[in-house]
Parts: C-alpha cells; structure tokens; sequence
C-alpha cells in the first residue's frame, strides 16, 4: 500500500511544526518520493541525526507503505 505526499508532509509537520517541507513522487508510483525538510530542530545535529528525526516522524511507515525515501535535510540559514 503506498503512501500520498501530503501524508508524509503532514507526519512531517506534525513532529517538526516548524518545518518548511517539500514531497516530490519521483515515479509517480506512491512508493519513491525526495523530500527536502529545513527545521530548526536540525540545529546542531548531524546529517545521521536529522535523517533519524525525519524517519521517526513518520512513525514505522519507512520500509513499509513508504520503500524509498531520499531526505535533504538542513536548519535555517
């Protein structure tokens, strides 16, 4: 079962409010999406440790209703 953009957004959100967050469907198919999140909370931590934060927001979806997430991440300039 694949998962819609906004929903992901959404999880995002709802664990990072802050965040400025971009979804891209990278084949259209629901299941391989790029998203760029830029969150205050990333300040201070490392690349490894945003990524953690992004995959825990969204809750155990990874490897299941979600198979390939590509994350960009950064705090605000």
């Amino acid at each position: 079962m694949a998962m819609e953009a906004i929903e992901i957004e959404k999880m995002i959100r709802q664990s990072m409010p802050d965040a400025t967050v971009s979804i891209e469907d990278l084949r259209g198919d629901g299941d391989h999406y790029a998203a760029h999140v830029v969150s205050k909370e990333f300040i201070g931590k490392s690349r490894v440790q945003q990524h953690q934060m992004v995959y825990q927001a969204l809750k155990g979806k990874m490897g299941d209703q979600l198979h390939a997430l590509a994350l960009q991440t950064s705090a605000p300039k």
